[in-house]
């Protein structure tokens, strides 16, 4: 009977979705698990290897888990919203929504491209996922919920004395009642002090502008990286080199009225709730980073001859007396405000320079040093001298204040800023405030053996010393006070787009006012086109049908806007990270329609247990999601402070890209070095493929000898040319092969194939430099990805050996965590250790399972296995897994092993890794019901107690044969047994020994 995992996998997968053999109940006397992934994008391209690496590891679990007698959740879904979506719908002229479904459904789109579907990409890789679970952010019916929890969020404010939020209903209370004076609230800074008469005084439009001062989400002139060429505003993770990610547009900071959350509210909580959680550390310091907590002082300069004051954070108030200039961001409000008539051209020019720097960009740049004298001075708090006011990108808007008081001697990069612009007008000399340090090279940032100098007050004192008195005297002076700071800033939540969750908001008299929850959701309306209008307005500015008609409670034409009972909606969409902040708990209760999710389905699976996906989402996806569940916790509705338990980064499995490197064929005549050297072509566009090692003497300015022959070759002798041939980097390309046109698993191009590949059109002319066409490509290590033509389906893979041979093959790389190589060629040893596996259980005329007694090195090999899966499974050792199931089959076939007392359990053992064969096993072993719930086996320690123990026996320390002795033999028996073998007779020769060393349990040696 021969293994055949094409009929196998098919039948199983569809045994698993009529049965529905993983669906999790929310009430059961189990206990839960939940383990879930990190939901994937569907985009056109599909998945590659290297998109299930976690999904599979996640599965081993959840079935491991499931065979532990657990209630398991291990649901999937899609993160249906984005940019990339609408992006294709531009270019191609389809709706997102056509495309996003057939993305995930498949199908074939518009444009006559046949899309395999993500789902039916991951059914074919037998995940135990419950897919009547499943969630696709981008449906009204799940957005609906979005929608309802951003409305929480207006609703809500923060109180700082109690540690969490409120409903702002409480807030208005306490105005009608005490004013705000005493209120300790996250609101907007520079909020005005009012009395409780003067609130009630108030109109109701004056009450709705203070309260969008206090609200969890709130709109606000926000400095933001708008990208022109997509007519959005991207996230600093869409940048990538001051330019947009998707389609290479520049992007430039700019100022716009957006709709922001105040996540930094939450900044301590989401400090503290790090220590709760197990995560890598490497994950929780770049959240520590990201939140950057500082404890300094807030420092308020005044400008001179001016009534404007500039407010410094900083963390060392104890080097006040050593600032000697200030920097300000390009973007600082106060910029146009003191900038001298004098310097205005000059500091234009800079800002619209660094405009077209992302934020980033300019953190990550510490080399280049740029900046502008503002022309004005502000006034030090304490000595009253003058301090120019410079301008520089190195310090950002959304920073601290924007604004840096600059001590070169205490601070290497001010250091750095205040040498560059060394002797010119508004640069002081660098003052030193430390005794006994030299600072002619280099700044002395430390705290630690500080001895402050040259600062009056502050003489003699040490960092902590100086600070505490630094602070104490700036609030003496009214000029200063203690803080604690965070680097964590609000975040940006409204998107110039089409493809996202639409605010639940109307407009009145220019004031945002929510939609009433019972008439959610409200859905995005048909456009015409998803560019933004012809006056700049968002693609929803297109829409014929988008005004609320407060009388109706829906939506109605635009053109019915009369700002009396019918009002303007909202233009801008969510953000993509809106519906993946709060997604674990929809699959918790994935079909009710009145709530996110019951209160009975969240107090029974409360949280995420384990937690799988990439580390690009270190920061912004969970600390977004950790906000949005911690508020969630302060309304009643979650009920946890953390939405995940444990997190697991699964490293990226990485393509082989193969590469080809042209070479244009640049020559210059004789004649033209009498012009110049002007290069002039000849009338021949040879273009020609040569190897790496040519490709690399061309751009140092070689000429390598295959071009040199081959011309030779065909233009003649050398001294006979009347041209020279051009080296340059300006000469050769360098071009990514699709990976399909290599000559089966070798480096080889497929010459014929790639020339009439219309991707590479402009090569199919190009000559290979020897009679027999062959060209061996470059390979190079790189993401996987579609762009770089290196990707490997998973499709093909399954087509080929079966799901069970790829998913136990990506286990079997190496460590789950970390990056690796993908090699097809590997594949074919993990096939044939299920096929060695499937032949313990079967030969060619069937079942050979019997009800022998297994042996004693029968039970040593499976509970070897047992133990080892076990404990692999729990450590996410994946790896070192496939390895043991790979010892065992070849143990269990050279002892001849068929024993259903051993065979039964290994098939369990292996149901984890390779469901379907390990399905097929148990149901050909006469089994009616499914075994991804049987208990998995118990590990015996009896059966690796070693009753033996097998000698090497040594004469004058060199072995010469072995013998297998029970452990618990004195030294006299194992000399006599020894001496009366007949191969030590043989050894001997009749001689006696004159020693034998026996060391029980370990050696035996014969000397002399």
């Amino acid at each position: 009977m021969k293994y055949n995992p094409n009929e196998i996998d098919a039948k199983w997968q569809k045994y698993w979705a009529e049965n529905q053999t993983f669906a999790a109940k929310n009430n059961s006397e189990k206990p839960k698990h939940y383990v879930l992934d990190m939901f994937p994008y569907p985009s056109g391209a599909g998945l590659h290897v290297g998109h299930p690496l976690g999904y599979i590891a996640s599965d081993v679990y959840s079935r491991f888990k499931r065979h532990q007698g657990f209630n398991v959740l291990h649901p999937m879904g899609y993160d249906s919203f984005g940019l990339p979506a609408e992006q294709y719908a531009i270019q191609t002229g389809q709706r997102p929504e056509d495309t996003t479904r057939v993305n995930i459904d498949g199908g074939v789109d518009k444009e006559g491209k046949q899309i395999a579907g993500y789902r039916k990409q991951l059914d074919k890789i037998g995940f135990s996922f419950d897919w009547a679970r499943e969630v696709r952010t981008s449906n009204p019916d799940y957005y609906k919920h979005t929608q309802w929890i951003f409305i929480q969020l207006f609703n809500s404010w923060y109180c700082r004395k109690q540690g969490q939020a409120f409903d702002i209903s409480e807030l208005v209370t306490v105005f009608e009642e005490s004013g705000n004076a005493l209120v300790e609230a996250v609101c907007d800074d520079n909020v005005a002090i009012f009395t409780a008469d003067e609130w009630n005084s108030y109109s109701e439009e004056q009450k709705e502008k203070i309260l969008l001062q206090y609200r969890l989400t709130y709109l606000a002139e926000t400095e933001v990286n708008w990208c022109p060429g997509l007519g959005t505003v991207l996230a600093n993770d869409e940048i990538v080199n001051g330019v947009s990610e998707r389609g290479g547009f520049p992007v430039i900071r700019k100022k716009m009225t957006q709709w922001s959350m105040r996540i930094s509210a939450y900044a301590e909580r989401l400090l503290d709730g790090l220590n709760d959680i197990d995560w890598s550390e490497s994950i929780k310091e770049s959240q520590r980073n990201w939140i950057g907590k500082s404890v300094g002082a807030m420092v308020t300069f005044k400008v001179k001859n001016q009534d404007e004051v500039i407010d410094v954070f900083t963390t060392r108030p104890d080097t006040i007396f050593g600032v000697t200039f200030m920097t300000l961001a390009p973007e600082h409000d106060l910029v146009a405000k003191i900038t001298t008539s004098e310097q205005k051209e000059a500091v234009e020019a800079y800002i619209e320079k660094t405009s077209k720097r992302s934020e980033r960009e300019r953190m990550a740049d510490v080399k280049t040093i740029s900046g502008v004298f503002t022309g004005a001075y502000a006034e030090h708090p304490f000595t009253k001298e003058p301090i120019p006011v410079w301008i520089g990108d190195y310090v950002l808007a959304g920073y601290g204040t924007g604004a840096v008081m600059a001590v070169p001697c205490g601070d290497e990069r001010d250091y750095a800023f205040a040498n560059f612009f060394k002797g010119q007008n508004g640069m002081q000399e660098i003052k030193n405030i430390f005794a006994n340090v030299d600072i002619s090279e280099t700044a002395y940032g430390s705290k630690d053996n500080v001895e402050i100098a040259n600062s009056d007050f502050l003489n003699g004192l040490n960092y902590k010393e100086g600070t505490k008195k630094a602070i104490a005297k700036l609030e003496e002076i009214g000029q200063g006070t203690g803080k604690t700071n965070y680097r964590l800033r609000d975040a940006v939540f409204s998107r110039q787009r089409y493809w996202g969750e639409p605010f639940p908001v109307y407009y009145v008299n220019g004031l945002p006012k929510m939609i009433d929850s019972q008439h959610l959701p409200i859905i995005l309306p048909e456009v015409e086109k998803y560019l933004p209008t012809e006056d700049g307005l968002p693609p929803l500015g297109n829409a014929a049908v988008w005004a609320w008609d407060t009388k109706q409670n829906k939506v109605v034409a635009t053109d019915l806007v009369d700002n009396v009972s019918i009002f303007p909606l909202e233009l801008n969409t969510m953000p993509g990270w809106a519906g993946s902040s709060w997604y674990w708990m929809r699959y918790m209760d994935a079909h009710n329609e009145n709530e996110f999710a019951s209160k009975e389905a969240l107090a029974y699976w409360e949280s995420v247990d384990l937690y799988i996906g990439g580390s690009e989402h270190a920061t912004g996806h969970l600390l977004y999601s950790r906000f949005w569940n911690k508020f969630l916790k302060d309304k009643g509705f979650a009920p946890t402070e953390e939405p995940f338990k444990k997190l697991i980064n699964q490293g990226m499995i990485l393509g082989m890209s193969a590469f080809v490197y042209v070479y244009l064929l640049k020559t210059r005549t004789k004649e033209g070095y009498n012009k110049g050297n002007i290069a002039i072509d000849l009338p021949y566009p040879e273009k020609l493929l040569i190897s790496k090692a040519s490709y690399e003497q061309i751009i140092s300015g070689i000429v390598p000898n295959e071009v040199e022959n081959w011309v030779e070759k065909k233009y003649g002798a050398k001294s006979e040319r009347s041209f020279d041939i051009i080296s340059s980097n300006e000469a050769v390309l360098t071009r990514h092969i699709d990976i399909s046109l290599l000559k089966g698993t070798t480096d080889e191009l497929n010459v014929e194939a790639f020339r009439s590949d219309n991707r590479y059109e402009d090569l199919n002319d190009v000559v290979i430099l020897n009679e027999e066409e062959k060209y061996i490509c470059n390979r190079e290590v790189e993401k996987m990805s579609k762009s770089k033509y290196n990707v490997v389906t998973p499709d093909d893979i399954c087509a080929e050996y079966g799901a069970d041979t790829l998913r136990l093959y990506e286990m079997f790389l190496g460590p789950l965590e970390q990056a690796k190589p993908w090699n097809t060629a590997g594949i074919s040893g993990v096939f044939g250790f299920l096929k060695k596996l499937w032949r313990l259980y079967f030969d060619e005329n069937g079942l050979i399972v019997n009800n022998d007694e297994p042996t004693k090195d029968n039970l040593k090999s499976l509970h070897k296995t047992i133990k080892k899966v076990a404990e692999d499974i729990e450590n996410f050792s994946f790896n070192t897994s496939v390895s043991q199931f790979m010892i065992c089959v070849n143990e269990l076939s050279s002892q001849n092993c068929h024993s259903r007392a051993i065979l039964e359990p290994l098939a369990i053992l292996v149901s984890p890794y390779a469901p379907h064969i390990a399905e097929e096993l148990w149901s050909q072993l006469g089994h009616t019901t499914s075994i991804s719930q049987v208990p998995f086996p118990v590990f015996e320690e009896k059966h690796l107690v070693e009753t033996n123990k097998e000698y090497p026996v040594s004469f004058n320390g060199k072995m010469r044969f072995t013998i297998e002795l029970p452990l618990d033999l004195t030294k006299e028996q194992i000399e006599e047994i020894v001496m009366k073998d007949e191969r030590t007779q043989k050894q001997l020769d009749g001689k006696t020994p004159n020693k034998v060393i026996i060391v029980p349990g370990k050696i035996i040696n014969l000397v002399g």
